[in-house]
């Protein structure tokens, strides 16, 4: 735990320094897991009749490693079965959120939060009393033409009309 900015900075340099990158086709400095930083707010004071009380709150900052296709990054060994680690937990993500907004229209869904460590550590963030905002990057891989940002998208928003919800 710590209990200053230079205390999260120095967790944050930490985490940097675990990071797994590695190079791919695609990319010469792949991110090769999604990282998760999670930062827990708690705030103290006495009640009027000198109690003291506490608040929780959580923030989570998510950098979701990107969706790949394999005949695009050339990934053999490690670099292949952690690209299918990705695409899996991605996956799993889309099917959590298609869960719950399944749910929020009224229908008896299971919300699938076990199928990958991803979903799970998130869990109290996607569901429950919590509010979620998705800030999107926008990646555009010239060499290949292609838009991983938008492949992404589609692994988190599944949706057959096309249509946000």
């Amino acid at each position: 735990m710590v209990d200053s900015y230079k205390g999260i900075n120095d967790m944050m340099e930490q985490g940097t320094v675990n990071r797994t990158v590695a190079s791919t086709n695609m990319n010469a400095t792949s991110s090769r897991a999604h990282t998760i930083v999670g930062i827990h707010f708690i705030q103290k004071s006495k009640n009027s009749a000198g109690k003291e009380m506490a608040k929780h709150a959580v923030v989570n900052l998510v950098d979701l490693a990107g969706s790949e296709r394999v005949e695009s990054t050339g990934a053999t060994g490690d670099r292949l079965k952690e690209g299918a680690g990705i695409n899996q937990s991605l996956s799993s993500l889309g099917n959590v959120i298609r869960a719950l907004a399944e749910q929020s229209e009224g229908k008896n869904t299971r919300v699938p939060f076990r199928d990958s460590v991803l979903t799970r550590l998130l869990q109290n963030a996607l569901g429950g009393n919590s509010k979620t905002i998705m800030v999107r990057c926008k990646l555009l891989c010239f060499s290949h033409k292609l838009n991983l940002t938008n492949q992404l998208l589609v692994f988190l928003l599944p949706d057959r009309r096309g249509q946000p919800r």
